[in-house]
């Protein structure tokens, strides 16, 4: 393969067109998630506007921009303007000033969330999706055109998806080495947060040490999501078990993360009911926008 062959493929590979129907509903299903994840998955986050601004340790984009300490004002001023420009967002108008909008002061949500302590990194690609979906203008739920700019966008959060997982590994050989994976490590999770059926693991450390090989070996492997056919789909599904699992062993959910799953399917397959195909007004369609 000569050095130009190389580049050319990847970039057909990265741009290759998808339908703008499948941007569409990804763009339905993250800005609605949005709601879901400021209102309850992260409703703590409201309480930094009364924690001490000494507590505050903001991480390095915080500092790099730099952003105010979160306060009795900044942060539900985040918050309602989040909301509000996630619902402009939602109704299809204006999908790139009102799909930035919703980025920058999504990524502001999270700097005032994980600048306190613990940073989850079940947010990669819900982050790098608002970032992307932006981009792609105009797309209906109905519009099966083919596109380069929605199969960059959408390739963009699969790739998202695959580095959380591999980059995981990393993280667990880096911090916690060998003894991650030979240890104790999903017996004392199971001690510590287990539901009724991760307890009834506990007399089983064998298979829970035999889990840990598996998780590691799934997420090394994860760039095989990317595989087309039925492989890849079969390896989405060993995704989809495994958040399931831990959901039911350790009750640790990985939802933004697994909401981006949905890139991976043929959303554009999906019936269009009628509230989706028009608008409160009864003539835009939801997830079409002017450019």
């Amino acid at each position: 393969m000569s050095a130009t062959t190389l580049p050319r493929r990847l970039a057909g590979w990265w741009f290759a067109p998808l339908p703008l129907a499948r941007l569409a509903w990804l763009r339905t299903i993250v800005y609605g998630f949005v709601f879901v994840d400021v209102l309850i998955t992260t409703s703590w986050v409201p309480m930094h506007a009364q924690t001490p601004s000494e507590l505050y340790r903001p991480l390095f984009l915080a500092r790099l921009l730099p952003l105010p300490t979160p306060g009795p004002v900044t942060v539900p001023a985040v918050m309602v303007t989040l909301l509000v420009c996630a619902g402009l967002a939602l109704s299809g108008r204006l999908p790139r000033l009102a799909g930035a909008a919703v980025f920058l002061l999504y990524l502001q949500w999270m700097l005032i969330a994980f600048s306190y302590g613990k940073v989850n990194h079940d947010r990669v690609a819900l982050l790098v999706a608002l970032a992307v979906l932006p981009t792609g203008g105009r797309a209906g739920h109905r519009d099966g055109t083919a596109s380069d700019a929605a199969g960059w966008a959408i390739r963009c959060i699969q790739v998202a998806v695959v580095l959380t997982y591999f980059l995981s590994t990393l993280a667990k050989l880096r911090y916690g080495g060998l003894e991650w994976l030979d240890g104790s490590t999903l017996l004392r999770g199971v001690l510590r947060r287990g539901t009724s059926f991760g307890d009834g693991l506990r007399d089983y450390p064998g298979l829970l040490h035999a889990a840990q090989y598996g998780i590691v070996a799934f997420e090394l492997t994860s760039p095989l999501l990317l595989a087309r056919g039925l492989f890849g789909r079969i390896y989405l599904g060993f995704a989809a078990v495994f958040h399931l699992v831990t959901w039911a062993t350790l009750k640790i959910t990985f939802l933004p993360h697994t909401v981006c799953l949905l890139a991976f399917l043929p959303l554009e397959r999906l019936p269009v009911p009628s509230l989706t195909a028009r608008s409160v007004t009864g003539e835009v369609p939801l997830g079409s926008g002017e450019r």
